[in-house]
């Protein structure tokens, strides 16, 4: 018996993991990287979280407490928004400038108001936690000499032990700079 899903053109070995995502249209927002593993396995465990407190919400809603229910619904959708929100965050540029978009807030600066886009040897913040590590930062500088905040870094949720990864995504980031950016 032949197994078509085995026996494509390509072969299984020869395929990367970390292709780089296409662009299609410059002018709508886009995350010039995949996520990183930290950050969909963070999600996932928020989105397994809201399944049990879910439930829990059914099982009280049939026990007779609308208002508990209620409240536990409440926060099974607030775990819910929380994971897709960290699923969100991240560095986004398009034709209209670059977004930092971060747990609680976003900010987009146009390209005009950034001079450089380029990668430092700094230390960092691992996995977003107070320790830092020597590594490397993605940063933009505005034209009065002002660095923005850090964009992205090498132990990040993003791109920790995925060197590769955040040399190709630093790389897409200071191209779409040099395109867009000051002349």
């Amino acid at each position: 018996m032949p197994l078509p899903f085995l026996t494509a053109d390509r072969a299984f070995d020869a395929t990367a993991d970390d292709v780089a995502l296409p662009f299609d249209d410059h002018d709508h927002w886009r995350r010039p990287y995949r996520p990183g593993p930290w950050r969909v396995g963070a999600a996932a465990v928020l989105l397994l979280l809201a399944s049990f407190v879910l439930l829990a919400a059914v099982i009280i809603a049939f026990t007779g407490g609308p208002a508990a229910a209620l409240a536990v619904l409440v926060v099974a959708l607030a775990v819910i928004a929380s994971a897709l929100r960290l699923l969100r965050m991240g560095v986004w540029v398009s034709r209209a400038g670059l977004r930092r978009v971060r747990f609680l807030s976003t900010s987009t600066v146009p390209w005009q108001q950034i001079e450089n886009v380029r990668t430092v040897q700094q230390p960092v913040r691992w996995l977003g936690l107070p320790r830092t590590v020597q590594g490397q930062a993605l940063l933009a500088s505005r034209p009065g000499g002002a660095t923005l905040p850090v964009l992205l870094t090498d132990h990040n949720a993003d791109f920790l032990s995925r060197v590769e990864a955040f040399d190709r995504a630093a790389d897409t980031v200071e191209a779409w700079g040099a395109e867009y950016g000051r002349p």
